[in-house]
């Protein structure tokens, strides 16, 4: 299953770069998207975002990220439109201020949900744990903790189709029903993806334990990660990038 977290080799500069460094990228460009209302700065971030995952050779993971957002963005700026009472009508009861709030809402929507979905697509799982634990001295813990929340997500998605495909040949006609009505046949679903992951988790804990989880320290990683220019250079547009934010804003 490809799913839009899942892990693709590649040697881009985006590749190459320190875990950290990445996820400093993603931090700083989710902070700037808070910080300023201004429109065109928030598609110059957007355009960041893109810019990212087509550098990084996954631009079809990227426009399968951006085309998902765009359904949900869709729902949230009508609602938005419609709800904002403040402004000069434009049509019905839409204004113009609603417009400009909900376009804002969206882009930050978007700007911030994209680029941590696409570090995860061009870094390895193991590699952000050992490296957040390395430079930023994470405790062991808490870093695997979310390398493993992060790892189940995929397989949860499956073990659900797989229920999904042993009810549709039981009768239940999941392909034939949507909005509401799929919710509503989805959530009984829940109780056996519930128990499974109960069960996988137990037996995560175990291998875990066997493995001398608590004996892991910062020093037992049999791999550096090291900055490099490139890394210098990902600092230096950050910063850039959170000062053009604070002039905005």
């Amino acid at each position: 299953m490809n799913h839009v977290l899942q892990y693709i080799p590649g040697n881009s500069v985006i590749h190459r770069m320190n875990p950290v460094t990445k996820l400093l990228l993603t931090i700083i460009i989710c902070v700037c998207a808070f910080m300023t209302d201004n429109l065109f700065f928030l598609l110059g971030l957007l355009a960041v975002d893109l810019m990212i995952g087509f550098v990084a050779g996954v631009a079809g993971r990227t426009l399968k990220i951006f085309r998902g957002l765009l359904m949900i963005a869709a729902f949230l700026f009508i609602l938005q439109a419609l709800l904002t009472r403040r402004g000069t009508p434009v049509f019905w009861i839409i204004t113009d201020e609603g417009l400009m709030g909900a376009g804002r809402v969206v882009l930050r929507l978007i700007v911030v949900c994209m680029p941590l979905a696409l570090v995860l697509a061009v870094t390895r799982i193991s590699d952000l744990t050992n490296a957040l634990v390395q430079h930023l001295h994470v405790p062991y813990q808490y870093a695997f903790t979310l390398a493993t929340a992060i790892r189940f997500i995929p397989q949860f998605l499956e073990e659900m189709n797989g229920i999904m495909e042993a009810q549709t040949a039981r009768g239940v006609a999941f392909d034939q029903a949507r909005g509401l009505k799929k919710f509503s046949m989805i959530l009984p679903l829940c109780a056996p993806l519930l128990i499974s992951s109960v069960r996988r988790t137990d037996q995560t804990a175990v291998a875990a334990e066997v493995r001398g989880f608590r004996l892991r320290t910062r020093a037992s990683a049999y791999r550096r990660y090291t900055f490099t220019a490139l890394d210098a250079a990902t600092f230096l547009f950050c910063a850039l990038l959170l000062a053009g934010a604070i002039l905005i804003r």
